[in-house]
């Protein structure tokens, strides 16, 4: 006798006979004998005394099926037929009209809710089609009840939902000395370790895009530099023995000679042993020059993702001393001021100055040059960000000037702002690790529901009281897709789980590759403190003390959290300041429907990113600064500081310079820097014109307005969803 239906989305509940009463008799209605309810009885009755106790939906309709083309009525038998049909084609319609978006490659929130993802390719929809379709397989099937209440409910978002069944991870930082000093093996290739640099650059390209394939989130590179200076001697000498060749002498006691600066110079003059040296200086720079320029032009054109999206890939560089080392450093600007193609600024790799006293920040430091170069290139073309090495939170007590592998204790980021650095379960590094996940709580709406008490003391309690409860389910569904995470096997993930993640040497193919992921962090994210502060205290963060003070409170209490969840479930949680992209206008479009239009609060398109001062707010970098900076040592697992400038930034390095300034003087973790920058994509011409509508060279209006939208930059705003146009259309200067 059946008890238990199982229905279509995984829930389960009791049997109700009337349900299928109700089916065969609208079947019935539609032909000519109508309804007869003494068939209609003891088709349910033999359906339910036969049946298992417990049985799905399709079952039980199965049945019914076979019941009425046993029966007398076989026409009704068709007309039921056709009425499950059609059902079933009602329960796909959101899926057909979302599907039919896709395929008509409209512009709305779905196709646009990743700026750096064609979806209007024939790969791009495909990414879609398996993304739109995989996240209701996840509700039904993966999350608690209790974590698929709150997805629901709008109070959290799990990032890179639809990536959740594959198992795979976010995001790494990359140990490329491995790769270049032993190769790898992807696919049905295998790469050999390099020699030269045209080699090295090619691999660290091939490891980020083949880790891409891999991950859900992006890839980086801690100590660029530093890897890639050996390989800058290797070259050197083989262009000694070039000479060696042409001139028939015995060059090699040159092969280590001292070189203070890799720097081209003119041969004239110069004679002897002096002149071979400097010519093969010379070659090597060039060489340097273009393996850089190679680099660059690779990670904007090396597809990944099913073809459809290129690598997000970031590189930090900017502490290695060495001379080899301060030519990669001192090239991979060159090529990046200059541009690719016929002068385009490039999307990535996301380029990241690591700021040190003593090595690559102040005047009297062996790297000043380099860092006044860096910030020449990021007023022309965005990048590099910075990172500040010498921020309290960022510094480790292992790193020491003289250590040639003292990168393994610098901090490193991911372009977006993900940091992971402190680990409770090894090595304090960021080299061979990354985030696994992370879950963004909107805590808009928390404290929306809190507006309507009275009392401001009793409003703040309730509302601490609803965020410790999210809190509780978030630690609790970071966990479960932890177990869930764990299950993979290494060879699901062969570049991955054998050279670059910290630990996974020692793993076997068929090993599960639980005992290396607790290297990594689950990361609890939020977003709209702004909006939340107005919600209980009228004013937020930018304007207000009272509102500042409640804000480190609201970000210092899940701080808190998150050390205990690492204590009780043993992993490295982290709290991180969200990069809202599509998520920056789906709380908002829930909270609205749920809450109306709330002044400060709903009445924009999208909520500001996590504790950022909101961009529609006026004030000078100086007054951001010191809002924000407090954040950055409560949000370990990621932070970022963003100024917008105006003018042409070209002819304002100082500018840059000024707000890593800032950074340094507030202590703050990583900073970037944001203005205009137009490009006509028929003759090249560039200005930094507001509301460039058409080239005044050429007169195209085919015009190219890079910006940068949640830490990466977009060469076109086509691609942004609706929430952060809107954003974008508000930002103002601060000044």
């Amino acid at each position: 006798m059946i008890q238990i239906v199982v229905k279509r989305d995984g829930r389960v509940v009791g049997y109700n006979e009337e349900k299928i009463k109700a089916a065969i008799r609208k079947a019935m209605l539609q032909t000519e004998l109508g309804e007869d309810e003494g068939l209609i009885q003891k088709i349910v009755d033999r359906i339910g005394i036969s049946g298992n106790e417990r049985m799905t939906v399709e079952e039980i309709q199965d049945r019914v099926e076979l019941e009425l083309m046993n029966s007398p009525r076989k026409e009704v038998a068709k007309r039921y037929i056709a009425y499950r049909d059609q059902r079933n084609i009602a329960r796909r319609a959101k899926t057909r009209d979302m599907f039919l978006e896709i395929i008509e490659a409209k512009n709305n929130d779905i196709t646009r809710e990743n700026a750096n993802m064609n979806t209007d390719s024939p790969a791009g929809m495909m990414m879609k089609f398996a993304s739109e379709t995989t996240k209701p397989f996840v509700d039904d099937y993966l999350l608690s009840p209790e974590a698929r209440e709150a997805v629901n409910a709008g109070y959290i978002h799990i990032h890179d939902k639809d990536y959740y069944p594959t198992k795979s991870l976010t995001c790494v930082q990359h140990p490329l000395d491995k790769i270049l000093k032993y190769g790898f093996t992807a696919g049905h290739g295998e790469s050999r370790p390099a020699k030269r640099i045209e080699t090295a650059s090619i691999i660290g390209c091939i490891s980020m895009e083949t880790a891409q394939n891999e991950m859900h989130g992006g890839q980086a590179i801690p100590a660029f530099d530093f890897y890639l200076a050996p390989f800058v001697r290797s070259s050197f000498i083989e262009e000694v023995k070039t000479l060696e060749e042409l001139s028939g002498q015995d060059l090699h006691h040159l092969y280590d000679a001292e070189i203070a600066d890799f720097l081209s110079k003119p041969l004239f003059g110069l004679e002897g042993e002096e002149r071979y040296l400097q010519h093969a200086v010379n070659s090597t720079v060039s060489r340097v020059h273009q393996a850089m320029e190679a680099f660059i032009h690779n990670m904007n054109t090396i597809h990944s993702r099913g073809g459809n999206q290129v690598v997000f890939s970031s590189i930090n560089y900017g502490t290695d001393t060495s001379a080899e080392g301060r030519c990669i450093i001192r090239e991979l600007l060159h090529s990046t001021y200059e541009g690719v193609g016929n002068g385009a600024t490039a999307i990535f790799p996301i380029q990241i100055w690591k700021k040190k006293r003593g090595v690559s920040y102040l005047p009297d430091d062996r790297n000043y040059d380099l860092y006044q170069l860096a910030c020449k290139v990021a007023a022309r073309r965005f990048f590099p960000n910075f990172v500040n090495l010498d921020a309290t939170f960022n510094q480790h007590e292992k790193w020491k000037a003289d250590d040639s592998e003292r990168y393994k204790y610098e901090v490193a980021t991911m372009g977006c702002r993900t940091r992971v650095f402190e680990n409770r379960y090894g090595e304090k590094t960021s080299v061979g690790r990354g985030n696994l996940s992370f879950t963004t709580v909107n805590i808009v709406r928390l404290a929306i529901e809190c507006m309507n008490i009275q009392d401001k003391e009793e409003r703040i309690v309730a509302f601490f009281k609803k965020l410790d409860h999210v809190l509780d389910v978030v630690g609790r569904q970071l966990c479960d897709r932890f177990d869930f995470q764990k299950t993979a096997l290494a060879k699901q993930f062969p570049l991955l789980m054998s050279r670059l993640w910290v630990g996974s040497e020692n793993l076997k193919p068929t090993d599960c590759i639980e005992p290396v992921i607790n290297q990594g962090t689950l990361g609890i994210g939020f977003i709209g403190l702004a909006e939340c502060l107005i919600a209980l205290v009228g004013k937020h963060h930018g304007e207000s003390d009272e509102a500042q003070q409640l804000g480190l409170k609201i970000v210092s209490f899940m701080r808190s959290r998150a050390n205990e969840f690492s204590e009780k479930y043993d992993h490295n949680f982290s709290i991180l300041a969200t990069p809202a992209e599509g998520l920056s206008g789906k709380f908002t479009v829930k909270d609205r429907k749920s809450f109306g239009i709330l002044s400060g609060i709903t009445d924009k398109a999208y909520y500001t990113n996590s504790n950022h001062v909101p961009v529609y707010y006026h004030c000078s970098p100086r007054h951001k600064a010191k809002i924000e900076a407090p954040y950055h040592e409560l949000t370990r697992g990621g932070h970022i500081f963003y100024v917008e400038i105006d003018g042409d930034a070209t002819h304002n390095p100082e500018a840059i310079a000024n707000i890593v300034d800032l950074m340094d003087q507030y202590n703050m973790g990583y900073c970037s820097v944001n203005h205009n920058r137009n490009r006509c994509m028929t003759c090249g011409y560039e200005d930094a014109a507001a509301d460039l509508e058409s080239c005044p060279k050429c007169g195209s209006r085919a015009i190219d307005r890079l910006q940068r939208i949640t830490g990466y930059l977009v060469g076109t705003t086509d691609r942004w969803n609706s929430a952060k146009l809107a954003e974008l259309h508000d930002r103002v200067v601060h000044k």
